[in-house]
């Protein structure tokens, strides 16, 4: 878990802030609740818990759960939309890697 910002305000610029309910996320979403839990079961996103129990979504997870809405919304059933996302997400960050790996390396 990221560590605590001691200045309230810094929480509104970090993506990965449990910032949304469900519901709040649902209605920015233009889904259901039902989706979102479905992101969940198919292991997209893991929602944070607050206290009480109730799921809270990150401006990052809004971001992922966008995406999945955007390839069921054309046709892709909910566990393949997961897969692909997460299958993008894993070529951008090897990408990365490799690409420092480059900067990394002298040049003959």
């Amino acid at each position: 878990m990221p560590p605590r910002s001691t200045h309230p305000v810094d929480k509104l610029d970090d993506d990965d802030y449990p910032a949304y309910t469900m519901g709040r996320a649902a209605e920015m979403l233009g889904t259901t609740p039902a989706f979102l839990r479905a992101l969940g079961e198919h292991r997209l996103i893991t929602p944070l818990r607050s206290e009480g129990g109730h799921r809270r979504y990150t401006r990052h997870q809004l971001r992922l759960a966008a995406r999945a809405r955007q390839l069921v919304d054309t046709g892709t059933h909910i566990e393949a939309a997961c897969r692909i996302i997460i299958l993008e997400n894993q070529l951008e960050e090897a990408r990365r890697i490799n690409e420092e790996q480059r900067t990394r390396e002298p040049t003959s």
